[in-house]
């Protein structure tokens, strides 16, 4: 659990975030910073400097909530009511006294307290609201209009979609505002019109909130902070009331797979475009049980790069149909028009079983802004303009000619540059942003030998090292500690990290014996970054972030448990010493977990878990109770076979290994920290002691001699060689998944993605055992041919030939994955479950499972994929661990 959770902030602790918010930098980067997760992480690294321990998610909520007590606040202020206070308002209004003030939401206040009430109790916890009928349907959010934020009348909007068309039959009323001139709308609406993409590139930046943090909370579907729900009429005071408003509309939200992923714009226009298909429309109204429907609009998403199940693509589709009557019922009843939706007028063709015009799509989306311009002094008229779509033609409206006529047009004219050069605008703005993403992932994956580690490096350390300068311009701050063989320095640049600094210095009995070996720290330095390498990529959590030097590594910032795990498979060393009677040689099955603690003085005494329990060390925050040891008990025996499984392909075997965990002080996680080099293990090649290649050979020396210290050293340099081979495999393995039809694709893209994760190739293919069996066994032969190891999957629904053909014909695995459907799945999974004597095909309905069964037999020979499985084993037992142990806080 991280620090902080649970506990509310007190007024220290808020006092502490003002004073660094209240800093003229920190204010500047809130304010005109887009990703904002970096600061956060900064000024978290802040407020641990003033004893305050919280962490960056933390922070962020309680800055939203501050904010929002204080517009609430403020805007009641403005209105006359200065009844209304609230704590530090007046520290607040130093800091926040420049930036506008708006009528704030009941569902921002509800989604700000919501957020921080998360953060403060458990971190994993997600909340879901279900509507009835539509239990376990994925995610859904609204898109509902709430995105226009109008100021005063001059800006007409701050919305990029603008529409003012002049037929009477759909158009809403168009009337000019009594408080503001006519000319000035016109000279501001000219300058902007007259305004380069450039230059409106910088304006969007700066007009519109647009939270793409990676770690975003809120629940909208642009996720535009601080967006009020009741909005206010260009030019007048009409408002939806915050009770009527938080009844308008419900969201379906639903946790199944890819939750929390929210829908784009360009992913909802491609839903819509899929559901105008006259084919598609017949089949949603004239079917009752419509999975297969959705899964059909999921493959043709999956067509278009966009990867969405059938379940999330239903409720969607019904949020859109919601929202749409429920907006049109209160239109009807209003008689006049106050809110509005996105993609409102496509949703009203589709529906109204009118042609989806190519234009509409044009614009980023076709939300109108009603305009509400009225009453026009000397000689106007009032002008009756009513909403249309975008696709309808633009007709002449019959009036009389006059200056009014004149100025109307002029208006209409200059609002339709105005979408022009805003979606040029935003296009550019979006070019920009996507630039930087790719840039930046670029950054990260340049930063570690292979891509695969980057997911296990924590967040805010990723964070701070894809910013950090060049290992020539690497400034190196205190010291943080000292040990016999290394050095430990803090790093100003890369909050959060250290640097390791290897020594050339050898010691042996508690540093008794100590002698400089020339070269040793760039040899360790090697052996320890290709192995936390290795683990990384296996899935285990280190501290290790990337190798800095030949004789350096940088790794996050970890409190040490001054605890040595000891793992052994075979008796040996000291052991025996204290285990008289045990002869060197016995195997522990399983292997054998041992701790010392740490005391140079006492000659690091064997502690037992009671004892590490009752010493009660706090790290970081974190209490070492019984979940803890139990967590670095199960990793030390899970990290030793990862290692011992991948020294056997170099016939060599790993006797026994010591290693040390921390605490990272940003995430508060038990991680594997310090070193793994030839000093942490004993090698020996072939099972031979009197081959030993560690650095049991320099403790066995009677006297330290430079030529035995040459000899040594070859060891040390035989054990860094052959430890990079380590990451690599010679075994080959590939997947194969056979579909029945091209409709099973989105069930065997998801067979294919896992098994990715395990790093094994797969490749998809389409073929029918019923209605083609001879083009089944050729497409068999092809794959036996080249004698790559192949594991088939046979993925088909209804009567499944293909499975059991396979697994008859061939002599390579074979497993049936089908894609069963809610109708006849019980019927037809007998077809893969009953099969004729002599065939023997396992059947799997889940694709992670199918991909699961074959990293185990593809792991029996490659040591990386049983690596991964072997992690995951951990990774699950982990969590479900840490999880018992949340509810017995909460319980308690």
């Amino acid at each position: 659990m991280e620090s902080g959770a649970g506990k509310h902030w007190t007024e220290e602790e808020v006092k502490a975030l003002l004073s660094v918010w209240s800093e003229k930098n920190i204010r500047k980067q809130l304010h005109g910073t887009l990703r904002n997760k970096g600061i956060f992480i900064y000024i978290a690294k802040r407020l641990q400097e003033l004893g305050v321990c919280r962490d960056w998610k933390q922070c962020r909520a309680k800055y939203k909530n501050l904010k929002y007590e204080y517009r609430t606040v403020k805007y009641a202020h403005n209105s006359g009511d200065v009844t209304k206070t609230m704590k530090f308002f007046h520290d607040l209004d130093a800091i926040l006294r420049y930036e506008p003030v708006t009528q704030l939401a009941a569902e921002e206040n509800g989604r700000c307290s919501a957020t921080e009430a998360q953060l403060n109790t458990s971190p994993t916890t997600e909340s879901a609201q279900e509507m009835p009928g539509d239990t376990a349907e994925e995610d859904s959010v609204s898109n509902m209009s709430e995105d226009l934020r109008v100021g005063d009348t001059k800006k007409v909007s701050d919305s990029d979609d603008v529409t003012v068309n002049t037929t009477p039959e759909n158009q809403a009323a168009l009337r000019i505002t009594k408080e503001t001139p006519m000319t000035k709308i016109f000279e501001d609406e000219g300058d902007f019109a007259h305004s380069t993409p450039a230059a409106l590139e910088t304006t969007q930046i700066k007009k519109e909130t647009i939270d793409i943090d990676d770690d975003s909370i809120s629940t909208t579907s642009e996720d535009r902070s601080c967006t009020p729900v009741t909005k206010r009429m260009v030019g007048t005071d009409n408002h939806i009331p915050l009770e009527e408003a938080q009844n308008h509309f419900k969201v379906i939200t639903v946790n199944d797979t890819g939750a929390g992923k929210h829908w784009s714009d360009n992913e909802v226009r491609a839903l819509i475009n899929i559901w105008s298909d006259e084919k598609i429309q017949q089949m949603l109204e004239g079917a009752t049980r419509n999975k297969e429907i959705f899964e059909e609009i999921a493959r043709r998403l999956m067509k278009r790069g966009i990867d969405r199940d059938w379940k999330q693509c239903r409720t969607k589709y019904k949020n859109l149909k919601y929202e749409y009557r429920a907006l049109q019922k209160e239109n009807e009843h209003l008689g006049n028009p106050r809110r509005k939706m996105r993609f409102y007028d496509e949703v009203d063709c589709i529906l109204r079983r009118q042609p989806l015009g190519p234009s509409g799509w044009g614009c980023e989306s076709s939300s109108l802004l009603s305009v509400s311009v009225g009453d026009v002094t000397a000689n106007t008229g009032s002008l009756s303009i009513k909403r249309k779509t975008w696709n309808d033609e633009v007709s002449p409206v019959p009036l009389k000619k006059s200056a009014s006529e004149n100025t109307i047009f002029h208006f209409q004219k200059l609002l339709t540059e105005r979408v022009h050069t805003v979606t040029e605008g935003k296009n550019l703005l979006l070019e920009r942003l996507c630039k930087q993403e790719e840039m930046q992932d670029l950054n990260r994956t340049q930063l570690y030998a292979d891509p695969s580690a980057i997911q296990q490096v924590p967040a805010p350390v990723a964070a701070a090292v894809a910013m950090a300068p060049a290992a020539s311009d690497l400034k190196l701050g205190k010291k943080v500690n000292e040990g016999k063989t290394k050095e430990v320095y803090e790093l100003p640049d890369i909050p959060g990290c250290v640097l390791m600094q290897s020594k050339d210095q050898i010691t042996a009995g508690n540093a008794a014996r100590k002698d400089r070996m020339e070269g040793k720290a760039a040899i360790s330095n090697t052996t320890t970054s290709c192995v936390f390498q290795l683990l990384q990529e296996a899935g285990i959590k280190t501290a290790f972030v990337r190798k800095q030097s030949d004789t350096a590594f940088i790794a996050a910032h970890c409190e040490m448990i001054p605890i040595e795990w000891v793992c052994r498979r075979i008796a040996t060393g000291s052991f025996l010493k204290r285990n008289p009677g045990v002869k060197e040689g016995y195997k522990f099955y399983p292997p054998k977990i041992e701790m010392f603690y740490k005391d140079d003085a006492n000659n690091d005494p064997q502690w037992s878990e009671e004892q590490l329990i009752e010493a009660k060390f706090c790290f970081a925050g974190l209490t070492i109770g019984q979940t803890e040891v139990d967590i670095m008990a199960r990793s030390t025996q899970a990290i030793f076979e990862i290692l011992e499984k991948s020294w056997q392909p170099q016939n060599c075997t790993l006797v026994d290994l010591k290693i040390e965990f921390g605490v990272n002080i940003l995430t508060k996680e038990i991680v594997l920290a310090d070193v793994i080099d030839n000093d942490s293990w004993r090698l020996w090649p072939s099972g031979d002691r009197s081959q030993q290649k560690d650095k049991q050979s320099y403790r066995d020396l009677k006297e330290v001699t430079p030529e035995a210290l040459q000899m040594v050293k070859r060891n040390f340099e035989w054990v860094a060689e052959r430890v990079e081979l380590l990451l690599k495999t010679k075994s080959q393995g590939r997947v194969v998944v056979l579909m029945g039809s091209p409709s099973d694709l989105s069930h065997c893209e998801k067979i294919k993605k896992a098994c990715a994760a395990f790093g094994i190739p797969c490749e998809l293919r389409v073929t029918s055992a019923h209605k083609g069996p001879d083009e089944t066994l050729r497409i068999k032969a092809e794959y036996e041919g080249d004698g790559i190891p192949t594991v088939f999957v046979a993925v088909a629904g209804r009567s499944n030939g293909l499975g059991p053909v396979m697994s008859g014909n061939t002599a390579y695995p074979v497993v049936n994955c089908p894609p069963l459907s809610a109708d006849w799945g019980t019927q037809d999974v007998w077809s893969s479950l009953r099969l004729p004597s002599g065939l023997g095909c396992p059947t799997t309905l889940s694709p992670d499972g199918a991909a699961q069964f074959a990293a185990q037999i593809f792991g029996l020979n490659n040591h990386l994929v049983w690596a991964k499985l072997r992690s995951n084993m951990l990774n699950t037992w982990i969590s479900l661990k840490q999880a018992d142990k949340k509810l017995r806080e909460c319980t308690l």
